[in-house]
């Protein structure tokens, strides 16, 4: 391959044989495509459920007696499960779709000694960049020239400013060549050129650059499984295994003892449906996208509502700084004179004395400006010198250089043509020296500084001078500058942070922040936050840190500084190995890793990038750090109330197991059948749930430490609880269907008598379970809507099998009498009544969640 030519004055470039080339081994300037499921794949994995297959086969069964309604009723409850599946799973990661788009901007490019504009994915290993003010950067490249050129680089090191760069000739030999830091000759893909321009020949494109192997860690990355979703199909493999079991001997005995197989294996059928609760994980979705649109309405989305079940029992928040805790907007926070007067302009009115330092800052900034720190000295300028620079014109300008860092520009005063002002502003020690001050003035200076940087300021000096000429100095020494003051600028701190942080607090929650800006920046706005800042733990020192000690490092340290992206990634990982619950706030691509393998990936919507966003769980849709306190109180709320439901559910499948064994056992007709059973658990049941999942929160959601990760959602006093409501019910609702027997009622008289009975205790049990540590009176005063929607649904319900033909004929009810539907009623508040009385038993032992780990 012949050399690239890197002549300054005639650029070849590649030639397009050779870019053709490299194109064709290298691959595009882009990442590669995820390997998706396909929708296929998805419902061949939904039909492996157990009870979609007895759905299934109950349906086949019913086509075999040729009873054509129930059987197409059954598959249509399967084919229902199938499409609320598809649809909920099809909604996969984009993760690496948004790192492509970002990755693949328009790019300027020398070729056969001609600039081209191509698209990005068509830039290859060894093309010069032309990159300019205002670029994105394609690919990562090496500085060939370089003119006071100035690059954002937050997006992969999460720093608030511009970093400087320099051409490679000029850079030390042993500088590292990794984002972040002034000074270096490599400029990275998907970094922002915010100030001058140069000339940059490629070195890595695609999945090699930088941006290209956070893409590479993120596709390797697992989403973490949701707990509760694990939980719960356990349960229901176990419950399916026994069910199973059941349904064999059932489908045994009634065909040896009552002949008919088909009949025996409906039976079976019936008994293995009405033992197997697969309104859990039906449930489950029903509380997790009802809670992420609960969550919505506190302006945050969920992206993936299996992260709604961690947000209780968060036990670590790890935040980034820039953009997160801070409003990612350079702004000016201090005018300090050097006599040592100090405004800090916050809505109040610029002093006199003031307005030179500010006017000359405003000057010796960018006309046009791109850097946030020229933008701030023009937000603050507009506000209180809107007339600055009406009756300027500038006439020349001098660079940043390596060994001058400071920026000037000569105006022209068009009221005093003669007259020349010459505005300088840059670090504070070019500033000095350009002004020459002497030692003792170094001193006091110097002191200033260390000052305001403790207080996490970017501290500017600005300086000024007077010329009676256009013969301009060669550099700017040349000219005789005053030294006016000093600026601080600061990322300011989102308003409702240090409540957010307290709130955290006093619900058991560490915040911990990692940035990649300087220790001294980031301990300061720590300390705004209400994060202990004491102590700081920079990249070096992790880097020299093995888990174990990085580990027993994070159970002290909360603030982390110059931190590079895989670092980020081994924190979290760390916290999660030592039983942390994480969630992790972040809004560049830097922060996606560890966005994904937290257990709560928290992105920002408004600032946040597309990567940021596809990577993690939750976005705050209005990038306020104190949603992220709504979203945990809300988790928490929402955990309740599933634990609520889930007792619930546990409880009715009690008696309409039993119901489905009676008869089987004692000889009797049979009352239940796979039609009832899957309108039982697939329609009432999950309604009736949805009570539940409204009821408002309980009054210590906020005041106790987080849910300990490892506990189960159906704990063993939870468990008993449901049995004892069960047993209640199914002992009520059999006295029913004895009575029922008694009286010598009709078989589909009989069928409609338990079934009323049944179904009206499931209400009752849902005002037992509203509240598990106040009484139903107590819990009555408690608001709940959709409590009234239920009722009304259930009634509809109810009156419809009675009085519509169509619906009566499908569940063989006979019709009822009022005395009839008044002993349901009876033994419906028999069971509230009972339960009531015996609910102070077992309170201590459930809680409201169960018991709770201290943190």
């Amino acid at each position: 391959m012949p050399p690239v030519s890197t002549q300054a004055s005639a650029p070849i470039g590649l030639s397009e044989a050779d870019a053709a080339a490299r194109f064709a081994s290298e691959g595009p300037n882009e990442l590669p495509s995820p390997d998706r499921r396909t929708l296929l794949r998805i419902a061949l994995e939904v039909m492996r459920e157990p009870m979609l297959a007895l759905l299934m086969g109950g349906g086949v069964v019913y086509l075999a007696l040729g009873d054509f309604k129930e059987a197409v009723i059954l598959l249509v409850f399967a084919s229902l499960s199938i499409v609320i599946t598809v649809v909920q799973e099809s909604r996969t990661e984009r993760v690496l779709e948004a790192l492509r788009d970002l990755t693949s901007p328009r790019a300027l490019v020398i070729r056969d000694g001609e600039r081209r504009r191509i698209a990005g994915r068509e830039v290859v290993r060894g093309d010069l960049m032309v990159l300019s003010e205002g670029d994105r950067v394609a690919a990562d490249a090496v500085l060939l020239s370089a003119d006071d050129i100035q690059a954002d680089e937050s997006l992969l090191t999460g720093e608030s400013v511009p970093v400087r760069k320099i051409a490679r000739d000029e850079a030390d030999a042993a500088v590292s060549h990794r984002p972040g830091g002034d000074d270096q000759p490599t400029v990275y893909s998907g970094s922002l050129v915010v100030r001058g321009g140069g000339l940059a020949e490629v070195i890595a494109t695609g999945p090699r650059s930088e941006i290209g192997k956070i893409g590479q860690a993120l596709g390797t990355l697992q989403t973490e499984p949701p707990r509760l979703q694990t939980q719960t199909r356990r349960l229901v493999r176990v419950f399916g295994i026994i069910g199973g079991s059941f349904s064999l001997l059932v489908v045994v005995l009634y065909g040896t003892l009552r002949g008919g197989w088909l009949d025996a294996v409906l039976a079976g059928i019936t008994v293995g449906m009405s033992m197997l609760p697969e309104e859990f994980p039906v449930v489950l979705t029903v509380f997790m996208a009802m809670g992420a649109w609960r969550i919505s309405q506190a302006r945050v989305l969920t992206r993936r509502a299996a992260a709604i079940e961690s947000l209780g029992s968060a036990t670590v928040l790890c935040t980034d700084k820039t953009g997160t805790l801070t409003e990612n907007r350079m702004s000016v926070a201090e005018l300090r004179l050097i006599s040592g007067e100090t405004f800090r302009p916050r809505d109040a009115e610029l002093p006199a004395t003031f307005r030179a330092l500010l006017e000359t800052g405003l000057l010796a900034s960018a006309p046009d400006p791109f850097d946030p720190m020229d933008r701030a000295l023009h937000r603050l300028a507009d506000g209180h010198l809107p007339d600055a620079k009406s009756d300027r014109s500038m006439v020349h300008s001098y660079g940043l250089r390596r060994d001058l860092l400071a920026m000037t520009q000569v105006w022209r005063d068009h009221a005093d043509p003669g007259d020349f002002i010459v505005a300088a502003k840059g670090a504070p020690e070019a500033i000095a020296r350009m002004c020459g001050l002497d030692a003792a003035e170094l001193l006091r200076l110097s002191q200033t500084i260390d000052a305001m940087a403790a207080d996490g300021l970017r501290v500017l000096g600005v300086a000024r001078a007077a010329h009676a000429n256009d013969d301009w100095p060669e550099t700017p020494l040349g000219f005789r500058f005053e030294f006016l003051g000093l600026v601080g600028l600061a990322d300011p701190l989102r308003a409702a942070v240090p409540a957010a942080v307290a709130d955290c607090r006093t619900a058991g929650i560490r915040v911990v922040m990692i940035t990649g800006d300087y220790p001294a920046t980031a301990q300061a706005i720590a300390r705004q936050a209400g994060i202990d800042a004491d102590t700081c733990v920079s990249g070096d020192e992790i880097a020299r840190l093995d888990d174990a000690a990085l580990a027993q490092r994070l159970q002290s340290a909360t603030v982390f500084a110059r931190i590079m992206p895989e670092q980020k990634l081994r924190i979290v990982d760390a916290l999660k190995s030592g039983g942390d619950v994480v969630a992790m706030t972040g809004d560049g691509v830097n922060d996606a890793p560890s966005l994904k393998s937290a257990h709560i990936g928290i992105a920002m919507g408004g600032r946040g990038t597309d990567v940021a966003r596809e990577a993690s769980a939750i976005v705050l849709l209005d990038d306020d750090f104190a949603s992220i306190v709504k979203a945990i109180r809300l988790g928490r709320r929402i955990y309740d109330n599933l634990v609520k439901a889930m007792g619930f559910i546990f409880a009715v499948h009690v008696p309409i197991a039993g119901l489905a064994l009676l008869p089987l056992l004692f000889g009797l007709p049979i009352l239940l059948g796979p039609i009832h059973i899957a309108f039982l658990e697939m329609i009432i049941d999950p309604v009736c749930s949805i009570v539940f999942e409204a009821e408002t929160a309980e009054d210590d959601v906020m005041n106790r430490p987080p849910r300990d990760p490892e506990q189960p959602l159906f704990t063993p006093a939870l468990i008993g609880w449901g049995l004892v409501q069960g047993v209640v019910v199914f002992a009520l609702v059999a006295g029913v269907f004895v009575i029922g027997q008694f009286r010598g009622m009709p078989e589909t008289e009989l069928r409609a008598l338990t079934f009323f009975a049944l179904v009206l205790s499931f209400v009752c049990l849902i005002f037992v379970n509203r509240s598990f540590s106040t009484s139903i009176l107590a819990a009555l005063r408690r608001p709940n809507p959709m409590l009234a929607v239920v009722l009304a649904i259930v009634g509809c319900v109810l009156g419809l099998s009675l009085a519509w033909p169509w619906l009566r004929d499908l569940f063989k009810f006979g019709p009822l009498r009022w005395d009839d539907l008044g002993l349901t009623a009876v033994a419906a508040l028999a069971v509230l009544i009972l339960l009531e009385l015996i609910k102070p038993l077992w309170r201590g032992r459930i809680g409201s969640t169960g018991s709770r780990r201290q943190v």
